[in-house]
């Protein structure tokens, strides 16, 4: 950031000039040393997406220098504490471009003569005739603040979804000259026009996603088959240790030991929550069971509907709870049931973090047949999987579950030692730095040429 810099309402500063592409400072040595990667996201920090936070503080462990780009102020109540020992500053631009007219205007005055300019504006406009919304027009106009705002030593823009923040990492990219590089998840794939996700496959250095069934969507839409490469997002065992008290062995003969069901998950639509209150409510009359549910959303209609099934008295509903707290209820647990669907507009799970840390614990998993979830779970070995939308399937799932303890145990230990031989954050955390330090090493060379 320049010295002549303003002090804005929310305590953080914005620059009043910035370098254009033309005129950066290179990174510190010709392997990139020195440097920081913008990290743009959808929303900074939020209880849903800890393991990008994860991801973020394994990289900065490892020693790649961060910058967080936010598009949105948080909005949870909550916040985990691995927000607080992450390192990288936060900038947060304009949400609406209305409410911050001048610094918008002020980018645009500025970056509308740097070489990039013209590229990204050209990009936008052909974008903006296939998606005439105001999102697109927002996207824009926040990749201009982005590119005038970011500070002198950052060499490359990296996105977490290949929808928004992409948007803005391309158009950013454009502007300034910096290579860019995406993470693709779920709902961002899947509900992405495929023009779109050819253009920026095409445009970005690489892009790395979190499912072998993600991988086999994305690779016949790239340019050359390694644009696109699979990085599980794994687990911090640190985080979620091996539980040293054995499960109580209750079989929902017990009205004073009731079977306790866990979920954890955002109550949208591609969760199939009211599949899931269905297949409850068919549970045989004579099982003595307790439902918990970990996370935020729609609430009241699916209270509703608990209601209609009878089992509203049967439901402990916890909004969104820290870490640790979830982490206490994987182990209080008896069983973890996750009725993933793919939702009317494509809209689907990857692999559900939440899936990979009750396995963490030795919980018992049962889920369904979407997405990534049979890269976790092999059927009848390591969890029960059932068809999606099927509740009547699911019910004898939990019914099987909850009558058998001894599976039950098989099942949670033999998932907890699948999950620590392949799904360790550290392998992930490794790919990703090779991949970030060859294209700052690349930005490098090319500043120093240019220079």
């Amino acid at each position: 950031m320049s010295a002549a810099a303003e002090r804005r309402a929310d305590g953080t500063t914005v620059g009043d000039h910035l370098v254009g592409a033309s005129d950066r400072r290179s990174p510190a040595a010709p392997d990139g040393r020195g440097a920081t990667i913008a990290f743009v996201l959808k929303g900074y920090p939020r209880l849903s997406e800890t393991f990008i936070a994860q991801e973020i503080l394994g990289l900065e462990h490892a020693g790649l220098g961060i910058r967080i780009v936010s598009l949105r102020h948080p909005t949870d109540r909550r916040r985990h504490p691995i927000h607080d020992e992450i390192a990288a500053a936060v900038r947060y631009l304009p949400e609406y471009l209305h409410h911050e007219p001048a610094r918008v205007a002020r980018a645009w005055w500025a970056v509308r003569r740097w070489p990039g300019y013209r590229a990204a504006r050209a990009a936008w406009l052909r974008d903006l005739r296939r998606d005439p919304t105001p999102n697109r027009v927002r996207r824009f106009g926040q990749a201009l603040v982005m590119a005038h705002e970011l500070e002198a030593d950052v060499a490359a823009i990296h996105a977490h979804f290949i929808h928004t923040p992409a948007s803005v990492a391309r158009y950013a990219s454009l502007i300034t000259g910096l290579p860019w590089s995406c993470s693709a998840h779920a709902k961002d794939i899947w509900t992405l026009p495929e023009w779109e996700k050819r253009e920026k496959l095409a445009s970005c250095r690489w892009t790395v996603t979190c499912t072998q069934s993600n991988v086999e969507h994305l690779r016949p839409l790239a340019p050359a088959p390694d644009r696109v490469a699979l990085v599980y997002h794994g687990l911090d065992f640190e985080r979620f240790p091996s539980p040293d008290a054995p499960r109580a062995e209750c079989d929902g003969s017990d009205p004073g030991r009731p079977v306790r069901i866990l979920s954890v998950g955002r109550l949208v639509e591609k969760k199939g929550y009211d599949d899931l209150l269905v297949a409850l409510a068919r549970l045989p009359a004579t099982l003595h069971w307790r439902f918990e549910h970990v996370g935020g959303g729609d609430r009241e209609r699916l209270e509703r509907l608990a209601a209609e099934l009878g089992i509203a008295t049967r439901i402990h509903w916890h909004g969104a709870l820290a870490q640790r707290e979830v982490l206490a209820l994987y182990r209080e647990s008896d069983v973890f049931v996750l009725a993933s669907r793919i939702a009317d507009d494509g809209d689907r799970d990857g692999l559900p973090n939440v899936l990979m840390e009750a396995q963490s614990q030795g919980l018992a998993c049962v889920s369904t047949r979407v997405s990534a979830i049979p890269e976790l779970i092999d059927d009848g070995v390591t969890g029960d999987l059932v068809a999606p939308r099927d509740p009547e399937a699911m019910a004898a799932a939990l019914a099987a579950m909850i009558t058998d303890p001894l599976r039950r145990r098989r099942l949670g230990d033999a998932g907890a030692r699948r999950v620590r031989e392949s799904f360790a954050m550290r392998g992930g955390i490794e790919a990703l730095m090779a991949r970030f330090t060859r294209i700052l090493g690349a930005a490098a060379r090319g500043a120093g040429a240019g220079g």
